[in-house]
């Protein structure tokens, strides 16, 4: 068996697996609104080249209440359309089976939130679009079960599939990432990305919001790189402190392209001929 999985093709630029240089899946926690989301479009792929721009148009489990959660699916769509018109490949979650159809109009990955990565009627809806379906791997899920959800994805005849570590529940308000895990996932056969930045959240950590601790991103991107990930999930934003969902465990956008150098120096490393 290759030391690498089958390469998932998003755009002839963007490849996952099969040892392809990693990919990038990057941009801010929510849609804020279309300026914002083209402004934060043109800047990563200035500083990164071609990547996916990840944005959502609906927040369906922000933590409290009264949490902005994003324009919606048709008003979210129609934006993330003009981005695709724009030239860049396009990432959104969907929450309920029925946004599956309408989504997979415009984005090129479909992405299942972790803490939905068991609901079987979502996971197949996704799956039957055709779409390559991102699966986050959820707080409360070992690696070695999350098989499971990508089958359900693949029992559709689909296999596009990306499997996505966030982290694991830790006690109260706190994530760890078991790097062991990585290459459990990787040995299904489909592509592992690492998600940096809610890998550094504190849930609920702020109250009635999430908390986080950026300053670990690169540390924990470096050992997911070195474990030999496919990609890199980073949510990015120009001013954290304003960001409208997330912000605490956001990768501040001036900081990503040293972030990048780096990591691919490393990815390029590793998926060496001589290392293998």
């Amino acid at each position: 068996m290759s030391n690498f999985p089958l390469a998932i093709e998003v755009t002839p630029s963007i490849r996952f697996g099969d040892g392809c240089p990693l990919a990038l899946i990057a941009g801010p926690c929510v849609i804020e609104s279309e300026e914002h989301v083209h402004r934060m479009a043109a800047a990563i792929a200035e500083i990164a080249g071609p990547f996916i721009f990840k944005a959502s148009f609906d927040k369906a489990n922000r933590t409290s209440v009264t949490a902005y959660r994003g324009p919606g699916l048709a008003e979210g769509l129609r934006i993330l359309a003009g981005v695709k018109v724009a030239g860049h490949a396009v990432l959104t979650d969907i929450h309920e089976p029925w946004q599956a159809a309408p989504a997979a109009e415009v984005a090129d990955i479909l992405q299942i939130p972790a803490f939905l990565c068991r609901q079987t009627d979502l996971l197949t809806e996704a799956g039957r679009t055709g779409r390559v379906v991102n699966l986050k791997k959820g707080q409360f899920v070992s690696p070695q079960d999350f098989r499971h959800a990508a089958e359900k994805v693949a029992s559709t005849g689909n296999s596009k599939i990306l499997l996505t570590e966030r982290g694991s529940s830790f006690g109260y308000n706190n994530l760890v990432v078991d790097m062991r895990g990585l290459p459990m996932m990787r040995s299904f056969g489909w592509p592992v990305v690492f998600d940096a930045t809610h890998s550094v959240q504190l849930p609920g950590g702020a109250g009635s919001a999430s908390g986080g601790q950026p300053q670990f991103i690169e540390t924990l991107s470096r050992a997911a790189v070195a474990a030999g990930v496919d990609g890199l999930f980073v949510e990015v934003h120009a001013d954290p402190e304003k960001a409208l969902s997330d912000g605490a465990n956001a990768l501040r956008l001036d900081r990503l392209g040293a972030l990048l150098r780096r990591l691919r120096a490393l990815d390029a490393l590793v998926k060496s001929a001589d290392f293998q």
